[in-house]
């Protein structure tokens, strides 16, 4: 299994070196300079959007909760349609037009005078909230490592940030985009062939998915006597709120940005809904076969590590489950998937902090090798502030996803929508959403989420949604 590893890590170092040569400029190292193929997009952007979240999240969840928790799948593969169907071509179009680097350049482009304005307050939010989503990728690389390896998860969190940093750093947009399509490959390759060997395991312990499946309930959580958790129709609608978040997601809408043209943006929309379908469904009964495998005592001693810990519920069954070889072809999969997103995060939170804050702080033209220079310094930095979160903090990787999920999603998702479907948005509308959504996606998270038993990432984004269209008539743009 180690050899199967390091294997992996050797294509990965391989991928990272000869993409890296092509990262010259300031706007390849950012936005990969429209040199990346439409499907290479596609596949890095699903990659990018599922991270540690799907193959420990989600499974966790599903472990935990049962087929209650399938409300959330259903939200994130709405989002996810929602997305490539309607907001791909837009954004490439507008990309474009403006030749916008990030996603509040999009902003700047169609307000004049705001860049300022706008990029400042735009970098400290995605920096506020993107930190947190770091360190819970980094979180999750240390679960992985101490379940696979019994590497102490401190060792595995250094290891994790370190691979991800470094290579981030090297060769940007580009370097991001290519080990992001070789993981994604991986990813979906663990959802499909993992859940389709525990089923015949299961078989053999006379355990009948399909029974379990229709017998179960879809609106009461198995663990309800352990945790606060609204149920009913309560449940169902907070599940499915976690589909407003991917209309607002820099780390994603940069993917369709970069999109060389609308042919190709069109191609790329089928890979990326396959590749969901098949991943979401995988990662799902990996967590609903997994409690009845532990329930049957198939896990054997490795089922207490799960007891404490729902969230290592994928790589305890790859473990146990699997041979030495197939389990680390497997696995890879799992450090795909939190290499992915963090090594993504990391360049929306650099080049955020470059070209939407630094630049207009300062006032003044950089050249580009001062630019170049700064982002990798950048991208060093946020890494190591991610990792000293994520030893830190002991939020699980679900928890931490969806508060960071809930803030920039509510934060610029409304305006993103808005702006494409709206001719009547001004300024004022932008800045509400922004700021009403970073700050009650905060305040609902903290005050107010067990008081009303309603998520934060429904809460936020409907009162941003009203506050960007309530001020965009209060102070209308001027013609």
């Amino acid at each position: 299994m180690i050899i199967v590893f390091v294997a992996y890590m050797v294509i990965l170092i391989g991928i990272v070196v000869y993409s890296a040569r092509r990262s010259k400029t300031n706007t390849d190292f950012v936005l990969g300079g429209k040199k990346i193929s439409g499907f290479s997009l596609a596949l890095s952007e699903r990659a990018t959007g599922e991270s540690a979240w799907l193959l420990l999240g989600l499974t966790g969840l599903a472990y935990s909760e049962g087929m209650a928790a399938i409300w959330v799948a259903l939200g994130c593969v709405a989002g996810i349609l929602f997305l490539w169907i309607f907001l791909a071509e837009p954004l490439q179009a507008l990309t474009e037009k403006s030749g916008a680097l990030t996603v509040p350049g999009l902003f700047s482009a169609k307000f004049e005078g705001t860049q300022r304005s706008f990029g400042i307050l735009s970098s400290l939010i995605i920096i506020f909230f993107f930190v947190l989503y770091i360190a819970a990728q980094f979180s999750g690389a240390g679960k992985i490592f101490n379940d696979t390896f019994n590497i102490d998860p401190f060792w595995g969190m250094v290891l994790g940030s370190v691979l991800v940093t470094l290579y981030t750093m090297m060769g940007g947009f580009i370097t991001v985009v290519a080990t992001d399509a070789f993981q994604a490959i991986l990813m979906v390759i663990t959802c499909v062939v993992l859940p389709i060997i525990a089923i015949g395991i299961a078989a053999t312990y006379n355990i009948h998915i399909a029974e379990t499946i229709a017998q179960a309930s879809y609106t009461v959580p198995l663990n309800l006597g352990t945790m606060n958790q609204a149920t009913g129709g309560l449940l169902i609608l907070n599940g499915l709120s976690w589909a407003f978040g991917y209309t607002g997601q820099p780390q994603l809408l940069t993917r369709m940005m970069a999109m060389r043209n609308k042919k190709e943006t069109r191609q790329s929309r089928w890979l990326a809904i396959s590749w969901t379908l098949l991943a979401y469904i995988g990662a799902f009964m990996i967590g609903i076969i997994g409690y009845k495998l532990v329930q049957a005592g198939a896990l054997g001693e490795a089922a207490s590590s799960v007891a404490n810990d729902s969230e290592k519920i994928m790589p305890v069954m790859v473990m146990t489950l699997l041979n030495p070889i197939l389990a680390g072809i497997l696995l890879s999969g799992a450090v795909s998937a939190m290499m992915s997103t963090a090594s993504s995060q990391l360049m929306v939170v650099s080049s955020s902090m470059t070209e939407d804050f630094y630049v207009h702080v300062a006032k003044k033209k950089i050249e580009e090798r001062r630019m170049l220079f700064l982002n990798r310094i950048l991208t060093l930095a946020v890494g190591a502030v991610g990792f000293l979160l994520a030893i830190t903090m002991e939020d699980t990787v679900y928890g931490l996803v969806s508060y960071a999920w809930s803030g920039i999603g509510a934060s610029f998702g409304p305006a993103i929508i808005l702006l494409i479907f709206w001719k009547r948005l001004s300024r004022a509308g932008v800045f509400a959403s922004l700021i009403t959504g970073t700050l009650s996606a905060v305040i609902w998270k903290t005050w107010l989420l067990d008081l009303t038993g309603v998520s934060e990432r429904l809460a936020s984004y409907l009162l941003a949604f009203a506050m960007a269209v309530l001020f965009s008539y209060l102070f209308p743009k001027k013609e």
